[in-house]
């Protein structure tokens, strides 16, 4: 039987391969740590994977270590020495803000003897959250809650987010300072920058206050007195590059949405299909997206361009919703559902979308799969794909034909995954 006899295998199995390719295990890890210090070493992180990550860096670490990382509900994992916190996303909670206070207080009571090895992967922003003097967790929570409602990209809120925060763009290693700081990043960013993801804590920060105040006016958030004043008033400047704080800070990447691309692209090889990278980095409305990629698919399928089936279109990158409705779904269940809309139910076309931290949104589903007849499927259940993406409920309607990929957390993070199958 050939791999293609079973698209939605073949789909699952790319997925998975693009996961597997983003996990940080030991020897993935191993291959990034520095030498012991003289002194202490402190691991700190916040991510998703941070646990995993901590997991993996106590299996490989030759010397005494303590620390603390941060990482969402049901994420944790078992470790020795270093202490798990489960706190709130993609919304910050109290134990957001207590992992942060404690973090940065222990990172403060380095030497130039000792070590921060910190580890970061997505969803940091909101796990790790410290108020800036002046502002409130509910501050903050109110901020996050209407730049993820108003479609904004992941740049722009971690912009805004930096400049609301004791303890991100650069402060966390400012603080260790003069103890050296080493970074292990899994990005989830578009472009990879580390400055971006988990809204970069011990990295130095180009943008400004004048930047985050942009961001909130682009959008007309109605941002909390307290938050208005701090914006204006651009008080605490966040580390900047050429800060002497950060002289002796390094990031390095450990895992990005490119290579699980190409993971997921010699997965295709191997099955005897080709594979196209669109880009690893596809910003935008998800529905606006999905009808380009329909287009695509659509110039495969009957015209064999830019390669004839079987092949594979595969990408990567953060899409963005702008709210109007009332339904379920995050932006993988809703690129999928406005992709059935555009391809309205081409027979030599599947596809997929998930998220590789196996939360779509706030959802308990990873993504949804797409078939030839989901829309006919859909019809038949009373099912209207056109009035349940106006409603944004790509989770209700894809829930309704038992077409949601579940896979729980996958501790890691490199962003969305699509890829839609052309068959001959």
């Amino acid at each position: 039987m050939s791999p293609i006899d079973d698209p939605r295998a073949l789909l699952r199995a790319l997925f998975d391969a693009a996961v597997t390719a983003a996990l940080p295990g030991a020897g993935v890890v191993g291959r990034f740590l520095p030498p012991p210090p003289k002194g202490r070493t402190l691991v700190v992180g916040a991510g998703k994977g941070a646990a995993a990550m901590a997991k993996a860096v106590e299996d490989v670490w030759q010397a005494p270590l303590s620390g603390l990382v941060v990482t969402r509900y049901g994420h944790g994992c078992p470790t020795r020495n270093i202490e798990v916190i489960e706190a709130g996303h993609p919304n910050p909670d109290g134990a957001s803000q207590a992992a942060a206070q404690r973090i940065l207080s222990m990172a403060g009571e380095l030497t130039a003897d000792d070590l921060l090895l910190c580890l970061i992967s997505g969803g940091g922003s909101a796990l790790m959250a410290l108020p800036a003097p002046g502002l409130t967790l509910d501050d903050k929570k109110m901020v996050t809650r209407e730049l993820l409602r108003c479609g904004a990209a992941i740049d722009e809120m971690n912009i805004v987010r930096k400049h609301l925060s004791a303890i991100k763009g650069g402060r966390l290693a400012g603080a260790a300072w003069p103890a050296p700081a080493t970074t292990l990043m899994i990005s989830d960013v578009p472009g990879d920058d580390p400055s971006i993801i988990a809204s970069g804590p011990t990295v130095p920060d180009p943008s400004t206050f004048a930047d985050a105040r942009a961001v909130v006016a682009k959008y007309g958030i109605a941002v909390p007195a307290a938050v208005r004043r701090h914006l204006d008033a651009g008080a605490e400047e966040s580390p900047k590059p050429g800060d002497a704080r950060l002289g002796k800070a390094q990031a390095v990447l450990i895992a990005t949405p490119q290579n699980s691309l190409e993971a997921a692209a010699a997965a295709a090889r191997a099955a005897g299909v080709t594979p196209l990278i669109l880009g690893n980095s596809i910003e935008g409305e998800a529905r606006e997206v999905a009808r380009v990629m329909a287009a695509m698919a659509r110039q495969a399928a009957d015209h064999g361009q830019p390669a004839a089936g079987p092949c594979v279109l595969l990408s990567g990158g953060e899409t963005t919703v702008t709210v109007h409705g009332n339904g379920r779904g995050g932006r993988n269940a809703e690129f999928l559902l406005a992709l059935a809309v555009a391809l309205d139910g081409h027979d030599k076309v599947w596809a997929i979308a998930c998220d590789t931290d196996g939360i779509d949104g706030t959802e308990d589903n990873a993504g949804a799969l797409l078939g030839p007849d989901s829309l006919a499927r859909a019809a038949a259940k009373g099912l209207d794909a056109k009035a349940r993406l106006a409603d944004n409920d790509g989770y209700g309607f894809f829930a309704g034909l038992g077409d949601l990929v579940v896979t729980g957390p996958t501790r890691t993070n490199v962003n969305d995954f699509r890829a839609i199958l052309i068959l001959p």
